[in-house]
């Protein structure tokens, strides 16, 4: 069975390099401990429900996290959430751990966090799990149509977990 996201990079003839792994935990510090990549280069694909029902990627590096303050924001929405696995995976046609925008079921807007397009290269899930490819940044921004913002949460801001 062929994987949806790679399926469109093929048919659309852009340049990529598929990356496998073993699956074993969702996240992108085992993907790219696996892989031997810095955590900053593999991209987590998060679905966001939006305050008018919804629903929308943030795009961020692995070694940060979204501020949902900004993302609104960036997208003019008083607020957003994380939407529910079930919803996210609805919507996608993809399992939590192998969420991406490359052959989403549903075409969703798409918000590149701004520090993390500045890579040359990235490395995102290909729509499923233990399956990444890694392409131009450029190539990835033109494919899904993503709108490059400031969406990081800010080191200083950063509240503990507890």
């Amino acid at each position: 069975m062929a994987i949806r996201g790679i399926q469109v990079l093929r048919d659309r003839g852009i340049e990529h390099e598929v990356l496998v792994y073993r699956y074993d935990r969702k996240g992108t510090e085992p993907a790219a401990d696996a892989l031997g990549l810095p955590h900053g280069d593999v991209v987590k694909s998060l679905v966001f429900r939006t305050d008018s029902g919804g629903f929308l990627f943030a795009l961020m590096a692995g070694d940060a996290t979204v501020s949902v303050r900004k993302l609104g924001r960036a997208t003019g929405h008083k607020t957003v959430e994380p939407a529910a696995p079930r919803d996210a995976e609805r919507l996608t046609g993809y399992f939590v751990g192998g969420m991406s925008p490359l052959g989403s079921r549903q075409a969703l807007p798409v918000i590149l966090d701004e520090t993390t397009a500045t890579r040359p290269r990235l490395v995102i899930n290909a729509g499923a799990r233990g399956t990444l490819v890694r392409l131009a940044t450029s190539d990835l921004v033109a494919l899904i149509g993503a709108s490059i913002a400031d969406i990081r949460n800010d080191e200083r801001s950063r509240h503990p977990t507890t």
